[in-house]
């Protein structure tokens, strides 16, 4: 069983437990009475230049916990100071770390749009994410039968949800253009052993037709890195480990977004 297999196995069981606790009609309660709408998430990610889409990520199954005592408060308000495009939270909890309370504190803490990073694998999530402050959400092909990702992307679409396509090869690229996805996320960490090649990048790029939004996710620490990633038409980047390890986080993040130069 890979990675990847354990991790949806563990969703399913906890959104099982949630769904005992919170009903769909209670979430759907949390979501009327939400403040301040939905953040554009997707209009972030095309503006002019290359787009960072930050992320708070407290553990990995590979590397183990990251900048232990930190506040999402206090990391989050650095990417925001630092120029991010939008934030990205890891919320899944058994192998990340995560919780939809870091999703809610990084709502109150800064005014980027939200991506709720996690295994979604059931509409429930879907709900959740947006009661909890979400202005978008990931799908991973790799996790789900095409059929239940076209249901979830079409069912985030009406609850306001942007949606990032993530795919890892040609054939889940296939399946994300059939059900007709509009950003596309290019993970370069293969989830079967976390192994990253920023070259899966390039190598899908040329099968993504004009008009998409393509995200690349994993493995960048550099500003030439982004650089290259724009020059070939890439319009956001998603950076995780590497801004969590920084010893100054609104630096980092300045250096790759060219912020400082246009303050």
């Amino acid at each position: 069983m890979s990675v990847l297999d354990r991790i949806v196995d563990d969703t399913r069981a906890e959104v099982k437990r949630r769904k005992k606790d919170v009903s769909i009609k209670d979430l759907k309660k949390l979501i009327e009475r939400r403040e301040g709408g939905a953040r554009p998430f997707s209009e972030a990610l095309t503006r002019p230049g290359i787009s960072l889409i930050a992320e708070h990520k407290r553990r990995s199954p590979s590397a183990g916990p990251i900048r232990e005592g930190s506040s999402v408060t206090d990391i989050v308000q650095a990417y925001e100071r630092g120029g991010a495009a939008a934030l990205s939270v890891l919320t899944e909890p058994f192998h990340f770390g995560g919780s939809l309370d870091d999703l809610r504190e990084a709502r109150t803490a800064a005014t980027l749009p939200i991506l709720r990073k996690d295994f979604i694998v059931h509409r429930y999530q879907l709900y959740e994410a947006a009661a909890a402050g979400a202005d978008a959400i990931l799908l991973i092909v790799a996790a789900l039968e095409p059929s239940d990702l076209s249901d979830l992307l079409h069912e985030a679409r009406e609850l306001d949800l942007d949606v990032l396509v993530e795919v890892h090869d040609e054939r889940e690229l296939e399946v994300a253009l059939d059900i007709e996805a509009d950003v596309l996320g290019i993970n370069n960490r293969d989830l079967s052993d976390f192994t990253v090649s920023i070259e899966r990048t390039f190598d899908l790029l040329a099968d993504i037709p004009a008009g998409k939004t393509v995200v690349s996710e994993s493995g960048f620490s550099t500003r030439d890195q982004l650089d290259d990633l724009e020059r070939v038409g890439v319009d956001a980047v998603l950076i995780g480990e590497t801004l969590m390890r920084a010893p100054d986080i609104e630096a980092i993040v300045r250096d790759l977004t060219g912020f400082a130069e246009l303050t």
